[in-house]
C-alpha cells in the first residue's frame, strides 16, 4: 500500500509540474512598448495577437526610444519588440549586463541605420558613398536657414549625428523632422526634383523597394568609437565612425516578465523575421495605407503556421 501511495504521490506531482506553468501566468495585461517608427508598432500588435490568442489581455505603452529603458528596467513595461543594434545597443548592453533587463534573443534580419542618399546624388557629389566625398560637396546639401551648409534629415530619435558631424570635422547641420514620415515627404520632394538630399534611412525598410539608393561609408564601426575619444581619425571626440553594417535585432524583456508570464516569454524568445518580412510589414502601412492593426491582423491571418510554431506545447489556452 505505501509503495503505491508514493507511486501515485510521484505522478501526481508530475502532473503539477507539467502543468505548473499555464496556472502560475499572471493575470494582469502584458505591457508592450510601442515605438515610433511603422515596422516596430506593427509587430508589436502581431505580437499582442499572438499573446491574445494564448489568452492574455494585452496593453500597449507608446514609449521614446530613451524612456524605454526605465519601463523595462522597473517593470512598468514588460517587452520591446525591435530593438536597433545600430542606436539603442548602448543602454540595452548595459542594462543587460546590470541584470536589469533579458536579452530575450535576435531576429534573423540584421540591420543597418545611417545617412543615406538617392542614387542620384552619386552624379552630383563625385566619390560618394564615401564620407570624405560627401565632406567636400556638403554645400550642395544646403537648404533654407541653413547658412550655405549642408543639412541631413534626422528623424524624431535620439542619436548621435551632431557629435559625428563634430568629429568628422563635417559642414553639416542636423535638422530634426517632427515624424519619422516626415522623413520620406522629404525624400519624395528632393526625388521629384532630383535635388540633392542625404537623410537618416535603415534596412529592413519598405524604401529600398521604391527608391534606388545607398548608405554613407564612414569609418568602420568599432564599439570603441563610442567611449574611448583616441580610438579613430579625431583622438578628441567620439563618434568619429558609422554605424554597423550588420547590426542585431533584438527583443528584451523585463526581468518580472519571466516570472510572471512564463509561456508568453518563452513565445518572444521565439518570434524572429527576416528583412524580407519586416520590409513587407512596413509597406502593408507606408505604402498600402494600411492601420497598424490591420497590417497586423492580415499577416498573422497569412501566417497562421509560422506563428503556431512560436508558441510552445502547452501554452495554448
Amino acid at each position: 500500500m505505501a509503495h503505491r501511495f508514493i507511486l501515485f504521490s510521484l505522478y501526481t506531482f508530475s502532473l503539477t509540474l507539467i502543468t505548473l506553468p499555464a496556472v502560475s501566468q499572471s493575470q494582469e495585461p502584458i505591457k508592450i512598448i510601442t515605438n515610433n517608427w511603422t515596422s516596430q508598432i506593427v509587430l508589436s500588435q502581431i505580437t499582442g495577437d499572438i499573446f491574445k490568442r494564448m489568452g492574455f489581455e494585452i496593453d500597449y505603452i507608446p514609449s521614446s526610444t530613451s524612456n524605454q529603458w526605465g519601463a523595462l528596467a522597473h517593470g512598468t513595461a514588460d517587452l520591446q519588440i525591435e530593438v536597433w543594434e545600430g542606436t539603442m545597443s548602448e543602454q540595452f548592453n548595459r542594462l543587460v549586463s546590470a541584470g536589469s533587463i533579458i536579452d530575450a534573443g535576435s531576429h534573423q534580419a540584421t540591420t543597418r541605420e545611417d545617412w543615406w542618399y538617392p542614387e542620384y546624388v552619386e552624379a552630383l557629389c563625385p566619390g560618394l558613398p564615401n564620407w570624405q566625398a560627401l565632406k567636400a560637396c556638403a554645400s550642395i546639401f544646403n537648404r533654407p536657414g541653413s547658412d550655405g551648409k549642408g543639412v541631413y534629415f534626422a528623424g524624431p530619435w535620439e542619436k548621435p549625428d551632431e557629435a559625428r558631424i563634430r568629429a568628422l570635422e563635417m559642414d553639416f547641420q542636423v535638422r530634426i523632422l517632427e515624424k519619422g514620415d516626415d522623413l520620406w515627404i522629404e525624400l519624395k520632394k528632393a526625388y521629384a526634383a532630383q535635388k540633392p538630399i542625404i537623410l537618416f534611412n535603415w534596412t529592413p525598410n519598405w524604401v529600398e523597394s521604391r527608391y534606388a539608393g545607398t548608405f554613407v561609408e564612414f569609418p568602420k564601426y568599432s564599439l570603441a568609437c563610442e567611449t574611448d575619444p583616441s580610438w579613430g581619425i579625431n583622438k578628441n571626440f567620439l563618434y568619429d565612425c558609422g554605424n554597423p553594417k550588420e547590426g542585431w535585432l533584438k527583443k528584451a524583456a523585463a526581468i518580472s516578465f519571466k516570472k510572471n508570464y512564463p509561456c508568453a516569454y518563452e513565445t518572444l524568445k521565439n518570434i524572429s523575421l527576416d528583412k524580407p518580412q519586416i520590409a513587407l510589414l512596413s509597406a502593408l502601412v507606408d505604402i498600402d495605407q494600411m492601420s497598424y492593426q490591420a497590417a497586423a491582423e492580415q499577416w498573422v491571418n497569412s501566417n497562421s503556421l509560422l506563428l503556431e510554431s512560436w508558441i510552445p506545447q502547452g501554452c495554448m489556452k
